[in-house]
């Protein structure tokens, strides 16, 4: 992987920036407005990139206005791209807002990345969470290479850890805290495999008669996915600091400064 950038959020900053890679900024959301909002923290963010994320916007309001607010932002803490991280409903103003600053972020020098649901706009490149719901990880990332150009396809790494009940109609697990699921291992004295289609490590497990398959992810499945991102071309992928700060020894390869 030629470009591996850390997701650090306010207070990880300090700590995100010994391992000399780039930085993108878990620090700023849309508000009603919409506005450009920033997380408080004693340390400002600078350089690296600007993740904004839509957690609890609404909808609403017009998208030039806010797109001014990320430009000035933008200019003052001398980031070098936008990312626009939008999980919430689809909404036609985030449409318009990513169409908007695809027009004026080349003409910054500003990179600019946005999720999946924006794809469509043609603007930017193009975020793919490696979490899978069904399939696998090579077929989802082949899928999107071939629908939206291999050039604008990155990766947005994410760190499984889940227990799902067997049978389990909704596909959904619980989230498993690292302590959580090293207590479950231990405690059941598991035999873990790894599946390649999921380029994840897994165990099952029986509490009382019913079955539960763990699912889980560690530095060595995390550098297989990037690892596959990398045989299909795709070069960028995000790392979330939080999620990973146990493995980014060994994920980097490298010494922190």
């Amino acid at each position: 992987m030629e470009t591996i950038i850390l997701a650090v959020k306010p207070g990880e900053v300090s700590a995100g920036g010994t391992w000399g890679r780039p930085l993108a900024h878990l620090a700023y959301r849309m508000g009603e407005g919409p506005h450009l909002f920033r997380a408080n923290s004693p340390v400002a963010p600078r350089g690296g990139l600007m993740v904004i994320e839509d957690t609890g916007f609404q909808g609403g309001g017009e998208a030039e206005p806010f797109c001014n607010e990320v430009l000035r932002e933008c200019a003052a803490r001398r980031f070098q791209g936008v990312v626009c991280r939008f999980l919430g409903k689809p909404r036609a103003i985030l449409e318009q807002i990513v169409l908007h600053l695809g027009e004026v972020c080349p003409r910054r020098g500003l990179s600019l990345y946005v999720t999946e649901s924006c794809a469509g706009t043609g603007a930017g490149r193009v975020l793919i969470s490696t979490a899978l719901s069904g399939g696998t990880l090579r077929g989802r990332l082949e899928a999107a290479a071939e629908r939206y150009g291999r050039e604008r396809v990155c990766l947005w790494m994410e760190r499984t850890a889940e227990d799902f009940l067997l049978p389990s109609p909704s596909g959904a697990g619980a989230p498993l805290t690292v302590e959580e699921l090293n207590r479950r291992r231990e405690e059941r004295g598991a035999s873990v495999f790894f599946s390649p289609e999921l380029c994840a490590h897994y165990f099952t497990y029986m509490a009382g008669e019913k079955g539960h398959f763990v699912l889980f992810d560690d530095a060595g499945s995390m550098s297989r996915k990037l690892a596959q991102a990398g045989q299909l071309g795709i070069s960028t992928a995000f790392l979330p600091y939080t999620a990973n700060a146990d493995l980014l020894g060994e994920l980097l390869g490298e010494s922190k400064k």
